[in-house]
């Protein structure tokens, strides 16, 4: 991601009248945007994965009551790391004596002349660190289960809170805390050394580290909940990373398939909200908004992936289709046909109720609403989309179509009761009031 996609440092306030309030804001923001980077550099440091986030966390802890009473520092990551360095030192201190192992770490650790915390920082914000996807594949080891590799992925790469993470991954809160927790245990017992992999168990630990850019990818792109439909900084720092996986895997297609899915989903951001952060759906976007630079480095990427002559994968099937709505002029002028082909033969590689419940969507614009209503109501027999507002929304939609309104209206407004996100409730309410009209 470009240097321009992302705020400066410089947007974090540092001046004003201290307060508790502002401080959280300024630590949050801060945490979003350089959080992997900051865990990265103290794993580097510490040589101590789990050490690192949690001296991390506890200068987060730190800063909060701190910067409240002092006011935001003129450099607040190097405040963080200085203030996390402290912690580490001391963690090692009550772990052993000075030993040789402190001896050196506290070599590393020596803070700039006069005790400072405004040094440089200990990257080149320009240039691709390595520290994050070490990160990244040391979080995906495999000595932990998937589920964990997940949560504990998107907890220290993506910046994501707890509860962020348990709407993202449709299970309760406490579930991803244990994870997080019992994945750190594990990774400091088994004595994982924070560096990026030799070739070999990369490939290894590849659809792992996929997956966790995917899911966070995702939640940029419709956030779960909250006010705001998008979240870009989610969605470009996962299409950064994936950008330097495909530079460090330039033979693996899935890894171009994942950036082309990306970067041709977000070509529909500047067209995806209106003026005033209200969601607007496909059909009636504006598609000269349309990012035509996103577009053609999304299709270059998926020419990438297709021209290995492997096959395309669950996320070059998906850029695929992602392709299908950048080429076409319109919804109508939209190749369905071929993007139900394509949902087809995803969920015979990747099968799952969501892929079914697009794949409806698909049917109805290609064939009507009937034969789609059938595909969502084998879904909804599974149990599976329980407790999710996809589905019901989607039915409440074909139904309006099949001119059973009453029965669309209810879809509608169950779906805006269980969805979390304010822009696509206020979608599924505008909808269910329009039926009435």
């Amino acid at each position: 991601m470009a240097r321009a996609d992302r705020p400066a440092l410089s947007t974090v306030p540092t001046d004003g009248p201290p307060d508790a309030e502002s401080a959280r804001r300024a630590v949050e923001a801060l945490w979003r945007i350089e959080s992997a980077r900051i865990v990265g550099a103290l794993a580097r440091y510490t040589g101590d994965f789990a050490l690192a986030e949690d001296v991390a966390q506890e200068a987060v802890a730190q800063a909060l009551v701190g910067w409240a009473r002092d006011g935001v520092p003129a450099n607040p990551v190097g405040w963080l790391l200085t203030t996390a360095r402290r912690r580490a030192v001391d963690a090692f201190r009550r772990r052993a004596a000075l030993d040789d192992r402190y001896a050196v770490l506290a070599g590393r650790l020596a803070e700039p002349a006069g005790g400072s915390a405004d040094g440089d920082l200990p990257w080149d914000p320009d240039r691709v660190d390595d520290d994050v996807l070490a990160l990244m594949f040391v979080a995906c080891h495999p000595v932990l289960p998937p589920p964990a590799r997940l949560a504990l992925t998107l907890r220290v790469v993506g910046g994501l809170s707890t509860e962020e993470i348990a709407r993202a991954l449709l299970v309760p809160v406490p579930t991803v805390q244990a994870r997080i927790t019992r994945a750190k245990r594990t990774i400091a017992a088994a004595r994982v050394p924070f560096a990026l992999p030799e070739p070999p168990q990369r490939r290894e630990r590849l659809g792992a580290v996929l997956g966790v850019l995917y899911v966070i990818f995702t939640e940029g792109s419709t956030a779960t909940a909250g006010d705001d439909l998008l979240r870009p900084d989610l969605a470009y720092e996962a299409i950064r990373l994936t950008r330097t996986l495909a530079a460090l895997l330039p033979a693996e297609p899935e890894v171009h398939g994942l950036l082309a899915l990306c970067e041709l989903t977000a070509a529909r951001f500047p067209a995806r909200v209106d003026a005033d952060g209200a969601a607007v759906l496909l059909a009636d976007q504006d598609r000269r908004r349309w990012d035509r630079a996103a577009i053609r480095r999304g299709m270059a990427a998926l020419r990438r992936a297709v021209a290995s002559g492997r096959g395309l994968g669950p996320y070059g099937l998906q850029a695929a289709i992602a392709a299908c709505h950048a080429a076409a002029p319109s919804v109508e002028g939209t190749d369905w046909s071929r993007v139900v082909l394509l949902y087809e033969a995803l969920g015979r590689v990747a099968p799952s109720p969501v892929v079914e419940l697009n794949r409806a969507v698909a049917v109805a614009m290609a064939d009507g609403p009937q034969p789609a209503l059938a595909v969502v109501d084998e879904v909804a027999a599974t149990g599976r989309l329980a407790g999710s507002h996809l589905l019901p929304g989607v039915r409440g939609e074909l139904l309006a179509r099949l001119g059973r309104t009453a029965e669309a209206r209810a879809e509608l407004e169950f779906a805006a009761r269980l969805c979390r996100n304010v822009r696509e409730r206020a979608v599924l309410l505008r909808r269910a009031a329009d039926l009435d009209g």
